[in-house]
């Protein structure tokens, strides 16, 4: 069973008057982690898929600051669905848990933008990936 990890760089432009990571920010951050996965476990490009972000939730755990550099990403698979698929996804900075994350994105049909069945093959490459 193989965990998805990526690291994104902290910005300037991430932090908040308090001198930490916006909790806004966070959001981006798990964006650009999906992404990655996307292009980097199913070689695809998310935005050339009709895929939506159907929900998300963010439970903070430690301030990030700009001295922290860098926040890992690691992506699991909590739930695949016919037409959606659920991530968690663990945030950390220097090997401490900063923030955890559940995201359901749904496959649409582009033409009527009802939800669609996830591909085959991204299903059986998910399924490889991380041994489901």
């Amino acid at each position: 069973m193989s965990t998805y990890t990526t690291e994104i760089d902290v910005r300037f432009r991430d932090i908040d008057a308090m001198g930490h990571v916006n909790n806004a920010v966070y959001a981006t951050y798990l964006e650009q982690a999906r992404t990655t996965y996307f292009r980097d476990v199913l070689d695809a490009d998310i935005s050339a898929l009709a895929t939506v972000l159907a929900s998300l939730s963010i439970d903070f755990r430690r301030p990030v600051e700009l001295t922290d550099g860098a926040v890992t990403v690691e992506i699991e698979i909590a739930d695949l669905g016919t037409s959606s698929v659920t991530m968690t996804h663990d945030v950390r900075a220097d090997d401490a848990l900063v923030a955890e994350a559940d995201a359901t994105l749904v496959r649409l049909d582009p033409d009527s933008g009802e939800p669609a069945p996830i591909p085959a093959e991204h299903r059986s490459t998910i399924e490889s990936y991380h041994g489901i």
